[in-house]
């Protein structure tokens, strides 16, 4: 195996340090390249962070962009109402237009320049995100950050394929609901998935 992906935000933040522990494997987790990329793109030192309570409440951002600068002041902000709005569909319903305003309005004042999107579920809703905080604040995709760490780390080792892949293997593994799984991934994936294999945890 190449690499794994922890592609959630407050999974990286509660087990990745575990998971490179146990596993022998090279793990990369989102909110490491997510912290480096906003600390490149703030000029005024002064960084918006939005999340799961999971993720915020562990302080694992603070911790990354601080060690990358620690003279950056980090703000934080939980949004959990994003992620059910995103998998109901609903990414430009008017509701949720009025939540963005809710939670992100503190941030406006803290007078940020970057905002990490701290949740994979959040650049689906990036348009309502940018129309809320208003120009010249810059939003982080950590999950886009992660995919191009990856191709990076993948090149440097000589392990990436370079050879174009007309049709390449995906295999959807589910722990939950599968009609839900299916659902919310054609969202991010623009696509529909066929097939999707369940395991029951625990």
């Amino acid at each position: 195996m190449k690499n794994v992906v922890v592609a959630c935000n407050t999974a990286t933040a509660h087990a990745l340090e575990s998971l490179r522990d146990h596993f022998d494997l090279p793990i990369t987790g989102v909110i490491e390249p997510g912290a480096r990329a906003a600390v490149r793109a703030s000029s005024a030192h002064r960084i918006g962070v939005v999340g799961t309570a999971g993720t915020v409440s562990s302080g694992a951002y603070e911790r990354a962009i601080h060690a990358l600068d620690d003279s950056v002041y980090v703000t934080a902000r939980a949004c959990p109402l994003f992620v059910p709005f995103v998998e109901e569909g609903w990414l430009d319903h008017p509701a949720i237009e009025l939540v963005a305003q809710d939670y992100l309005a503190p941030l406006r004042i803290t007078g940020i320049d970057a905002l990490v999107l701290g949740c994979t579920h959040y650049p689906l809703i990036k348009p309502v995100i940018a129309r809320v905080v208003g120009t010249g604040i810059r939003l982080i995709d950590s999950a886009e950050e992660t995919a191009g760490e990856v191709a990076r780390l993948l090149t440097e080792r000589g392990l990436r394929h370079t050879a174009r892949l007309d049709s390449p293997h995906l295999r959807f593994i589910a722990s939950d609901v599968p009609e839900q799984f299916r659902n919310v991934g054609k969202r991010f994936l623009g696509s529909a998935i066929d097939h999707v294999e369940t395991i029951t945890l625990g």
